[in-house]
């Protein structure tokens, strides 16, 4: 069994500077020793070689004056720690571009892109698919690592002054992409609009997983031992991702970065491990100052919540780091993983519903689906999240969900077509939004077929007086007292089948200035805000807006009750779990084995929409467990007591008198 299978990183990245190539090794293993680490990650070649590299095209650190990989590695191993050695070959050194130039990325004007004596490489060229491999070889060949991380991979188009210079022009891009499209020259816009652009995108992940498959088929024909780790799915053991802020963002910030990073790989892959690495630094710009100890609680909590281990990384090394003051919650919450081990890295999902991930080359809205998960989240509905990119090879697990969830994907492949309809039959209830399955014949076939719509024109609300109204207050039950519920942005309007029942009346704009004028508005006969088709045991729910972009960049509840509520008629309102808890719990619920349950509580009242504060302690809280047998016995991992629980029947409720920041409670049956 591979070392990595058992899922219980620990792991601190050190993410070196070429002044820290004669670094303190000693220390620094008793500083992750006193965190509880069990991997260290640490810079091996590439940008900067920390060892000394006999390659020619390989920059080796100024000054160093040892072999700190080698050092490093046997030191990691001694104290019984793993060691993934990272590399980043999305840029070299300035020497090898001066010998080299013909391997290095070019913009439209043929220019290079040098920051600071660093300059960009691209995945077409001679550096990165051949001589990346004689880099590797190098290493794993002369040094007993048991992983290999590889930063920035695939494409890259900004400098880390987030400076964008677009598609890359290099002859071997111009070369591959004629060869690949059988023809076509690259595509001068980079707007999905553009049909040269589109297939351009399929060609950068065409050529992505290749030398993924190159680097697979190296590494593990030297030994499948050694961990290949990186931020695509495709040939790696480990999938890196990232909880990490910038300032420049867009606000709402995301709050759920940890859970949704570790369930969009966990839910979907069971032959890969996630590792989702919490950023200290706030952004790439000042990654000397760490983002509040709150937020880190929260991230890492949630990854161990979510099923997978911990993961944390910093700049440079912990001896002249001038931010210690996260250090204690990281030692914290690795401290609890250690001694708790044994509960974690074996979830099973105890899901009543899947919410499908938009994937593929260039990936639908993502927005509508962050707004879903939010709102799932914030009504404690337990769910999976399945990728859109292993759909068909969860098609065997996707029968015991009650409903699944697809959220403005506009086009699916015949194949994932084809097991949403064979879930359909057999009793599994559909609810898409946006526009999904309005592009291609397949995808429009499937509509009417399943849903008995067809979609007509598109309309586009931004400054209009557009409304739906919410006229069967026996579906829609958030709405006893509001009749409108106000609509922005794409809304697609609808041919009705006769098996289609039509919902929210569209209440069509008028003029609303100045007040006087504000009337006028009429309950159109023709278009509506949902569709639902029921046949038999079946049924079909449409909603040709967007209810969870909405939802997740106004904040306005309608929008979310909207859709929790046709999700409750969906599946009756039958839930494995229900709760008393505010929406600013998180609340996570996997089983262990067939006897053993873990429920697992986290305290967001400490996020205010921006900022992250100390939680405010929630009291008398109870989560009902629904039919999940006769309990024997319910402990409490994080207080050492039994937990307070009551029965009826198959259900168990649980108590919990005071919640201040997080609780795990394991359940036996």
């Amino acid at each position: 069994m591979a070392w990595w299978s058992r899922n219980n990183l620990r792991l601190i990245q050190n993410n070196l500077r070429e002044t820290d190539s004669n670094l303190d090794v000693d220390r620094l293993i008793g500083e992750l020793q006193e965190l509880s680490a069990n991997v260290l990650m640490m810079n091996a070649g590439g940008i900067v070689a920390f060892y000394p590299t006999k390659l020619e095209y390989h920059y080796r650190a100024a000054g160093q004056q040892k072999d700190m990989l080698k050092e490093a590695i046997e030191k990691a191993h001694a104290a019984g720690m793993r060691f993934i050695a990272r590399f980043d070959f999305s840029k070299a050194h300035e020497s090898i571009f001066a010998k080299r130039p013909e391997w290095f990325y070019r913009t439209k004007e043929g220019k290079e892109v040098n920051y600071h004596g660093i300059v960009h490489t691209c995945i077409n060229g001679y550096y990165q698919r051949e001589y990346s491999l004689q880099l590797i070889d190098e290493v794993i060949s002369n040094y007993a690592v048991d992983g290999i991380f590889f930063n920035m991979f695939g494409y890259q188009t900004r400098d880390y002054s987030g400076h964008h210079y677009g598609i890359c022009f290099c002859d071997s891009c111009k070369d591959r992409f004629r060869e690949w499209s059988g023809g076509l020259e690259l595509p001068q816009s980079e707007s999905l609009n553009d049909p040269v652009y589109r297939q351009y995108k399929a060609f950068q992940d065409a050529t992505t997983k290749e030398m993924l498959d190159r680097i697979h088929d190296f590494v593990k024909s030297r030994s499948t031992d050694i961990a290949i780790s990186t931020y695509n799915e495709h040939k790696v053991d480990i999938v890196r991702k990232e909880s990490n802020t910038d300032p420049v963002r867009p606000h709402p910030v995301w709050l759920y970065s940890a859970s949704e990073n570790v369930k969009s790989l966990e839910d979907s892959w069971d032959d890969k491990l996630i590792s989702n690495c919490c950023i200290n630094a706030i952004d790439l710009i000042h990654r000397f100052t760490a983002v509040s100890k709150h937020e880190m609680n929260i991230r890492l909590k949630e990854s161990l919540a979510s099923g997978s281990g911990l993961d944390f990384c910093i700049i440079g090394v912990f001896e002249d780091y001038p931010d210690r003051e996260n250090l204690p919650t990281v030692a914290d919450i690795f401290k609890y993983h250690k001694e708790h081990e044994a509960y974690y890295g074996s979830f099973q999902s105890a899901a009543d519903v899947a919410l499908i991930k938009p994937g593929g080359p260039a990936p639908a809205n993502m927005k509508e689906y962050q707004g879903l998960f939010k709102m799932l989240k914030e009504r404690h509905i337990l769910f999976d999240v399945i990728h859109e990119n292993n759909l068909l090879n969860k098609k065997q697990d996707l029968s015991r969900y009650q409903a699944v969830l697809i959220p403005d994907i506009p086009e699916l492949g015949a194949s994932e077509l084809e097991v949403l309809e064979e879930l359909y039959r057999e009793g599994v209830q559909l609810i898409g939004t946006g526009r999904s399955f309005t592009t291609g014949a397949a995808n429009e076939a499937f509509l009417q077929r399943i849903f008995d719509v067809r979609p007509v024109s598109l309309q586009v609300y931004e400054r209009e007086a557009a409304y739906l109204q919410t006229a069967d207050k026996a579906l829609f039950k958030s709405f006893p007292e509001r009749d409108w519920m106000f609509l922005k942005g794409p809304f697609r309007e609808l041919e009705f089948g006769p098996q289609a029942q039509k919902q929210l009346p569209f209440v069509a704009p008028s003029t609303f200035g100045p007040p006087e004028r504000a009337s006028g508005h009429r309950i159109s006969e023709d278009c509506f805000g949902a569709s639902i088709r029921e046949d038999g045991s079946c049924r079909a729910i449409y909603v040709p807006w967007q209810p969870g972009e909405l939802y997740y960049r106004y904040g306005y509840a309608d929008h979310k009750h909207i859709a929790l509520d046709l999700l409750d008629y969906a599946v009756d309102g039958k839930y494995k779990l229900t709760t008393n808890a505010p929406q600013n719990v998180e609340v996570f619920f996997n089983k262990l084995d067939e006897q053993t349950y873990i429920l697992h509580l986290l305290n967001l009242s400490g996020f205010n929409g921006v900022t992250y504060f100390e939680p405010i302690p929630v009291y008398d809280l109870e989560v009902t467990l629904h039919g999940i047998g006769e309990c024997r016995q319910v402990n409490s991992l994080v207080e050492p007591t039994a937990a307070a629980y009551s029965m009826v029947g198959s259900d168990v409720t649980l108590r919990c008198r005071e919640l201040k920041d997080f609780a795990a409670i394991v359940i036996q049956v």
